[in-house]
């Protein structure tokens, strides 16, 4: 692909922010096929994130971690291959019950240690019971910003375990989740495009709890091309996904988000954008992570805003 295929969604999101020059420029390295310095990348992750679709229509991001080489490329760098047998599947992810009847899948490759991220969006091709396999339909690298540096030291062996809770509102243990989270995982989709997977980051309280159904998120500058935004402007249905490092946790939640533009800011907290979305949760899933995982924090992202009080 030598020309950006934007969807109208996306196009309209680029003109409405005057990037549409930028975004057109970005777009150019977007490829059906893995870029040849991405592949190696790919095969050292411990960490993978995805996003698929339920039954309902509902969006839901997952995070994976294995050993370095359990996702890796084919050959011909035309698919990506993700090694979770299945004694190893936490089935109480959603993404397992997904896949068979949705197979639009977004990817994301983030490596925190070196803040390096790389996106594909594809279709799975094949789940069996050693893992998936998944035609890429793009691929291209993504900017550093936002990232809060860490680095994982160890990772233990697969332990599952029941759900530890589930809901549809906001109640004070996921308040405290959300008000220590600096990274957060998004799911978006569009009927033609597909799935897309998206990261977000800022200083622990960059997510606000308005009330037991609604979050506050800004919307800092990017690559320019709004990827999750355009599908947003399409289809309003998200998933977020927000690692608990500390307690080694995982919450999932699936809702509706919408874009809002030219807001006051008097903090700064969009980092001049003036844009904020607001998700309103419909359900969530609270899982202890499958495998315990010793992380190291280094330092956080110097292309965060300062903000005031």
């Amino acid at each position: 692909m030598n020309k950006p295929n934007f969807h109208p969604g996306e196009l309209a999101v680029q003109t409405r922010a005057k990037q549409d020059a930028i975004a057109a420029r970005n777009g150019t390295l977007i490829s059906d096929t893995v870029l040849v310095g991405a592949r190696p990348f790919i095969a050292q992750q411990w960490m993978i994130v995805l996003s698929s679709v339920d039954d309902a229509g509902a969006l839901w991001s997952s995070v994976l971690f294995g050993q370095p080489g359990f996702v890796h490329t084919s050959e011909d760098a035309r698919r990506i291959l993700v090694n979770v047998p299945v004694a190893e599947r936490d089935l109480s992810d959603p993404l397992w019950a997904n896949i068979p009847a949705h197979p639009d899948i977004g990817m994301l490759f983030l490596e925190f240690g070196t803040r390096r991220r790389y996106r594909v969006n594809g279709r799975v091709e094949r789940l069996h019971d050693g893992g998936l396999e998944v035609v890429v339909r793009e691929a291209y690298p993504v900017c550093p910003k936002y990232i809060r540096r860490r680095q994982v030291l160890a990772i233990g062996d697969v332990k599952l375990s029941r759900p530890l809770a589930v809901g549809t509102a906001i109640d004070t243990v996921l308040e405290g989740i959300l008000q220590r989270a600096d990274s957060l995982f998004v799911a978006s989709h569009h009927a033609e495009a597909g799935a897309d997977a998206s990261n977000r980051g800022g200083t622990p309280g960059f997510v606000k709890v308005v009330n037991k159904q609604l979050l506050r998120i800004p919307d800092f500058h990017g690559n320019s091309m709004f990827n999750t935004m355009g599908n947003l402007l399409i289809d309003p249905r998200v998933g977020l996904c927000i690692p608990d490092f500390e307690q080694q946790q995982i919450l999932q939640l699936s809702g509706q988000a919408v874009l809002h533009w030219d807001q006051n800011d008097p903090h700064n907290q969009t980092g001049g954008t003036g844009r904020f979305w607001e998700f309103t949760v419909e359900r969530w899933l609270l899982r202890q992570s499958p495998q315990h995982v010793n992380w190291e924090h280094l330092d956080p992202s110097p292309f965060l805003p300062e903000t005031t009080n």
